[in-house]
C-alpha cells in the first residue's frame, strides 16, 4: 500500500526562492490531498491560437513590430522596454484594440483541460507577458472557470493606453511579467511545475520548469538550448496526460516529475540587479 506521505505538502525545494507578498495573486498552499502538480499556461499563441499582442501592435506600429520582434529575439531588448514604447502607439479609445482582439481565435480545448485540473485539485494559471486586458474576457467566452490571471495591465483613459506590471521582478526590469518567479513560487509551495507555451517570451519560465510542453519557437528553443521537452498539439491531448500523470501520483507519488534546482540564467543573480535589456549572449 502506498504511504499517505503521498498526501503531505513537500517542503520548499528552491533556495532563494521568491515569496508572492503583495501580489495580486499569490500561490496558493498546497493542501493535504491536493496532487503536487501546478500547471502554468501561456496564452498567446497558446490559449489563442494567434499572438493577440501581435496582431494588435502590427495594426498599429505597422512595420517596426517586425523589427522590434527581431531585437528581442537577438535578446537585445526586453519585452518590459519594448511594450513602454509599443503602448504609446495604440489609441486611447479601447474599442477598437478590444474588437481586433476579439477577433482572434481560441483553442476550445481549454475550457475542458482548465475544468478538469480544478476537478482533480490541480493548480492552474494562465501567465503572459502580453498586453494582458484581453485574457479574462477570452476565457470567459471560451466557459473557463475562474483561474488565475498573471499578466501585465494595459489601460485606456480615452486618451492613451498604458501599461503595468504587477507581476514583473522587482529587481530585473527586463520581462514585463516574470514567469520564471512563478515558477519559482509553486515549487517553493512544494509542487511540480508543468508549462505549457508556444514562443520566445516563454524562455525563462521554460529554464526553470520541472515539464515542458512547447511547440513552435519555444520548441525551437528548447531544442537549441538541450532543454527537454514534449512536443503538444491542443489542450485535448493535455488532458488525457493529465488524467493518466494524476491516477499514477495517486498509486506512486514519486510518478510525477520532482523538482531539480537548476543554475539561474536570468535574473539579477546571473545578469546584476536594474537591468531592462539582456547581457548581450
Amino acid at each position: 500500500m502506498p504511504s499517505d506521505r503521498r498526501h503531505e505538502p513537500r517542503a520548499p525545494a528552491v533556495p532563494g526562492a521568491p515569496t508572492d507578498a503583495g501580489l495580486p495573486v499569490p500561490v496558493p498552499p498546497l493542501r493535504a490531498r491536493q496532487p503536487p502538480l501546478a500547471l502554468l499556461v501561456d496564452y498567446d499563441g497558446t490559449i489563442a491560437l494567434t499572438d493577440v499582442a501581435d496582431a494588435i501592435l502590427e495594426k498599429f506600429l505597422g512595420e517596426r513590430l517586425a523589427q522590434d520582434n527581431a531585437a528581442y529575439s537577438r535578446g537585445e531588448v526586453g519585452s518590459r522596454s519594448l511594450f513602454i514604447s509599443q503602448v504609446e502607439c495604440l489609441p486611447g479609445d479601447p474599442a477598437p484594440v478590444v474588437a481586433l482582439a476579439e477577433a482572434q481565435p481560441l483553442d476550445p480545448t481549454f475550457g475542458p483541460f482548465a475544468s478538469r485540473a480544478l476537478e482533480l485539485q490541480v493548480a492552474i494559471e494562465v501567465v503572459s507577458d502580453g498586453l494582458g486586458f484581453y485574457i479574462e474576457p477570452a476565457l470567459r467566452r471560451l466557459g473557463v472557470p475562474p483561474v488565475p490571471i498573471v499578466s501585465n495591465e494595459t489601460s485606456f483613459d480615452g486618451t492613451r493606453a498604458a501599461m503595468a506590471f504587477p507581476y514583473g521582478h522587482p529587481d530585473c526590469l527586463v520581462c514585463g511579467t516574470c514567469k520564471r518567479q512563478r515558477v519559482l513560487a509553486h515549487q517553493a509551495a512544494g509542487r511540480s511545475v508543468v508549462f505549457i507555451g508556444d514562443g520566445e517570451t516563454d524562455r525563462y519560465a521554460a529554464a526553470y520548469a520541472d515539464l515542458v510542453f512547447a511547440k513552435r519557437d519555444l520548441a525551437r528553443l528548447c531544442r537549441s538550448e538541450g532543454w527537454p521537452f514534449t512536443p503538444w498539439q491542443d489542450f485535448g491531448g493535455l488532458t488525457t496526460w493529465l488524467d493518466a500523470a494524476v491516477e499514477a501520483w495517486r498509486s506512486n507519488p514519486a510518478s510525477l516529475p520532482r523538482h531539480v534546482v537548476r543554475p539561474f540564467i536570468c535574473g539579477p543573480e546571473s545578469w546584476g540587479p536594474g537591468r531592462t535589456d539582456p547581457p548581450p549572449r
